[in-house]
């Protein structure tokens, strides 16, 4: 009698092994960055997320800055940006809330738009939609460079107080609002007494409009004060 063949036994893949792609690795990071923030971030932190050994995820990133450039150019290429409509204002406006709104997915990992210098058309990509936007106004590309980091900087600023708002920005709850206010009006300095209602408050939605209001009149202000002075 013939014995019958042996079964072929379909093993498990390795814990991990599925999600070992850069796409897989940015994601991992990001969990790492949204639980502990940048610093905690490392090839071991990342592959234990991944359940994978740390020297593997060496075929997709270099090194820990690998690892926060992968995830910078994520959030930076993942924007919806708008097509331009050819008002300044409103374009920039545009540009300002789509990078919120994705930013927002992934609070702590925000300032990583600062600090990391990227190359690839990703990364770029927005750079290059706000500074379309400043050369069609008439700006020239050193002036629109200022102008565009200085927007990117109250924008990253505005984005880390939200998320972190605090005792310090006041708060949004009502209880906390007139306890805080209370503490405030007792401080004994004049001017915080007079401001407590205000500084007692925080509407995420309202500082964000405000700050990048302002932003924006100082720079359609700024590109104004050029076109005169070119003329």
């Amino acid at each position: 009698m013939t014995s019958p063949a042996p079964s072929t036994r379909r093993g498990r893949p390795p814990k991990g092994s599925g999600q070992l792609t850069r796409a897989g690795i940015v994601a991992a990071t990001l969990t790492v960055i949204d639980g502990d923030g940048i610093d905690a971030v490392g090839m071991r932190a990342v592959a234990r997320v991944l359940g994978v050994d740390p020297k593997s995820l060496y075929n997709y990133v270099d090194g820990k800055d690998g690892l926060l450039d992968a995830v910078a150019e994520h959030l930076l290429g993942s924007i919806e940006l708008p097509a331009r409509r050819g008002d300044l204002r409103g374009d920039l406006r545009a540009i300002a809330e789509a990078f919120r709104d994705r930013a927002l997915l992934h609070p702590a990992a925000a300032a990583l738009v600062l600090t990391r210098q990227l190359a690839s058309v990703e990364g770029l990509a927005p750079v290059q939609a706000v500074l379309d936007v400043l050369l069609a106004a008439g700006c020239d590309p050193r002036e629109a460079v200022h102008l565009m980091r200085t927007m990117v900087a109250a924008l990253i600023g505005t984005l880390l107080r939200e998320v972190n708002a605090g005792p310090t920005y006041g708060t949004s709850d009502i209880a906390g609002i007139a306890a805080r206010q209370a503490t405030l009006e007792q401080s004994g300095l004049p001017a915080v007494a007079e401001a407590a209602p205000h500084l007692a408050r925080f509407d995420k939605q309202e500082e964000f409009d405000y700050t990048i209001d302002l932003a924006l009149d100082a720079v359609i202000a700024r590109i104004d004060g050029s076109t005169r002075n070119s003329r």
